[in-house]
């Protein structure tokens, strides 16, 4: 076989439509309202698959909701009632602004200190920028 009939070959081998390219997929908001509260089921699981302290999720939210929350044990509870799409929402933009680097848009990032700034230093193309202030 020459290169021409290989490559023609492993074109048919390529499959049509690729469900998935990326690998990056962080767990979907588990919330209820329960009175006038908004509970949250998952944010702790979510903070470690982000790499993120909880404390900095939930300030993010806070600021975002304009309300206030709490950690209850396993979940956060939020004053107010908010709708599960309002707060996923809330959360891709948390992930946009502060985990995904703003160069090649790996999720592959760290919040570090260097002389008493705190930047994001991504692990795959190794950019590092300021960490931006919460809103």
């Amino acid at each position: 076989m020459n290169y021409e009939e290989l490559l023609k070959r492993a074109k048919k081998e390529i499959p049509k439509k690729i469900d998935s390219r990326e690998r990056f997929n962080p767990p979907a908001i588990k919330s209820f309202i329960e009175g006038k509260t908004t509970i949250v089921q998952n944010l702790k699981n979510i903070s470690k698959y982000l790499n993120r302290d909880i404390n900095h999720i939930i300030k993010y939210l806070s600021k975002e909701l304009a309300t206030s929350g709490n950690i209850d044990g396993n979940r956060v509870i939020f004053t107010g009632k908010f709708k599960n799409y309002v707060i996923s929402s809330k959360m891709e933009q948390y992930i946009n602004d502060f985990v995904k680097c703003k160069e090649c848009g790996s999720p592959d990032t760290k919040i570090e200190k260097e002389n008493r700034i705190k930047v994001i230093h991504c692990m795959a193309c190794q950019a590092v920028k300021p960490l931006p202030k919460i809103r």
